[in-house]
């Protein structure tokens, strides 16, 4: 799976570039025949403005939010984009600078105010931002956008058009949450934030929001906190983007990437200070786990710990005969990932991001296998008996118990990541396949597709093309567990007609079933969904 692939003329720094929204849906040029039973829609979000006049943005997430859909219809595709009307996107187009400090990028108080107005701007505390440009999933019967802070972003599907904004501290004990929550068949969410506690005591939150009421009410009127799993420091939480959850266990990974709450609180608004400024690696602590009942929540007083590593996206988590097996997109030590992806470096010349990419964690996806039934005696002993896996779990003279990996992919500065798999049939439960991003020194060059029992690999890649996520949609016949599509935008900035297409794989084998053309540059997406 590994790519050799070079790109010497730089293509990929076009998907970093602004662009402007569409006035209505434009036709796709289908080559290839698509499915009969693929109708619906591909909703992706991401950054679609860069800079707000002279102003530019640093981050490569700090660009302001813009929607993407292609509708398929009849063997008929069509495509439309919409900046999202956030306060963020409103202010700045309005006062036409930056307004919201975003996660890279410092807003500063208008210079047109005279410099009394300007000094106590600073002190006004901190105004967290609403641009929710990292994924779209569905609660209830309506549809929202969404970042890792506390407001997300109820929006139209069909039409994209922005609704309203909502503050999850209304009616959560959240500062934030993921951009990566989990849903069961009914339609319940579930979804991880940090909080402070009694005594300013520090904790995450596992929440719950209840499937679409009898009554037609909000079902994030009636979320509540389900279960608690305690914070290795008190002021400095750690930096959560997703968790895993089997049919009856939540788990929660604890990397050494924090967030220094004290200088977030007090420095802030008096030096200009963004969310990049507030992370700091905390290079003793190595990873912790930990797991929790679903039903009822409660947290289970296991210490599992290993090296360090960052952690963006779990690939699956599921229960097997006493035992808990966890396979993550990792990135090797305690540096932050985030600090190779300002644009400056990822729209550097290619030589340059490769030389970047050689001192930055290194990628690897891994299985750890957690035991349930732990006996003190054992000390010393591999606890983890499960026949198809190497990874193992020892008890150490502490009461702690030690987890080692197995290595499912490795290949140097090569990254599966953004993963996927058959989840309406598959979440938290046993399975085989998992669908990816390819990396190549950061830059997304490759389709990926893992059997994570037998290390199998293929990958689906073009010269000068730069794909995006792949989602899996399943054939309505399915019955394989790889019986399906794959959906990814792709982009090639190098042709100079129809430069973006929607490609649809076989997920099976990867081979291209068919593509729709449109005729405009599309940037990088990040997350999204499939609406049937």
């Amino acid at each position: 799976m590994v790519s050799r692939l070079e790109h010497p003329a730089g293509g990929y720094k076009k998907i970093f570039e602004s662009c402007e929204e569409l006035a209505e849906p434009i036709p796709a040029h289908v080559s290839g025949k698509i499915p009969n039973w693929l109708t619906g829609s591909l909703l992706r979000v991401g950054p679609g403005l860069f800079e707000i006049g002279d102003e530019p943005f640093y981050h490569l997430f700090d660009g302001q939010a813009l929607m993407h859909k292609f509708d398929l219809k009849d063997g008929h595709v069509t495509y439309y984009r919409r900046f999202m009307r956030t306060d963020a996107y409103v202010r700045a187009m309005t006062e036409k600078r930056i307004v919201i400090t975003e996660f890279g990028t410092a807003a500063y108080p208008d210079p047109c105010k005279n410099i009394f107005s300007r000094f106590f701007t600073y002190f006004q505390g901190i105004e967290v931002t609403d641009n929710c440009l990292v994924n779209i999933y569905p609660i209830g019967e309506d549809y929202y956008a969404c970042t890792e802070t506390n407001y997300i972003t109820k929006v139209d599907p069909d039409t994209l058009e922005t609704i309203k904004k909502v503050d999850l501290c209304n009616y959560l004990s959240v500062n934030g949450v993921t951009a990566h929550p989990h849903t069961e068949p009914d339609g319940t969410v579930y979804n991880i934030g940090n909080c402070f506690g009694k005594n300013m005591s520090l904790a995450y939150n596992i929440v719950k929001i209840p499937p679409t009421q009898e009554d037609k009410s909000d079902p994030i009127e009636k979320s509540k906190v389900l279960v608690q799993f305690p914070s290795s420091e008190r002021f400095k939480p750690s930096y959560v983007h997703s968790f895993g959850m089997t049919e009856n266990y939540f788990v929660f990974v604890e990397t050494p990437v924090k967030i220094n709450l004290l200088k977030f609180l007090t420095s802030w608004s008096i030096r200009g200070t963004n969310y990049m400024d507030c992370f700091e690696s905390n290079d003793k602590m190595g990873t912790w786990f930990h797991l929790a009942t679903k039903n009822p929540g409660e947290y289970i007083d296991h210490k599992f710990r290993t090296s360090a590593f960052n952690l963006f996206h779990h690939i699956n988590c599921y229960e097997d005969q006493g035992f808990i097996v966890v396979d993550l997109c990792t990135w090797k030590g305690h540096d932050f990932v985030y600090n190779y992806l300002y644009l400056a470096n990822v729209r550097q010349n290619w030589e340059e991001v490769k030389k970047a990419a050689m001192r930055a964690p290194q990628p690897e996806v891994r299985r750890y296998v957690l035991p349930l039934d732990i006996h003190r005696e054992e000390q010393g002993k591999n606890l983890v008996s499960l026949p198809y896996t190497t990874a193992t779990a020892v008890m150490c003279s502490d009461g702690t118990v030690w987890l080692e990996p197995e290595v499912l992919f490795s290949g140097p500065r090569q990254a599966f990541e953004f993963p996927q798999i058959n989840y309406k049939k598959y979440c938290g439960k046993n399975y085989t396949f998992a669908y990816g991003l390819g990396l190549n020194h950061f830059v997304p060059d490759r389709i990926c597709k893992l059997n994570v029992k037998s290390k199998e690999t293929w990958i689906w890649q073009e010269p000068g093309a730069y794909p995006s996520e792949p989602l899996f949609v399943q054939s309505p016949d399915a019955k394989d567990e790889d019986d399906g599509v794959l959906l990814s935008i792709v982009v090639k900035p190098g042709v100079t007609q129809r430069p973006a297409f929607l490609l649809i794989l076989n997920a099976t084998d990867l081979t291209e079933i068919a593509r729709a053309e449109v005729d405009v540059m599309i940037p990088v997406t990040l997350h999204g969904m499939y609406k049937p």
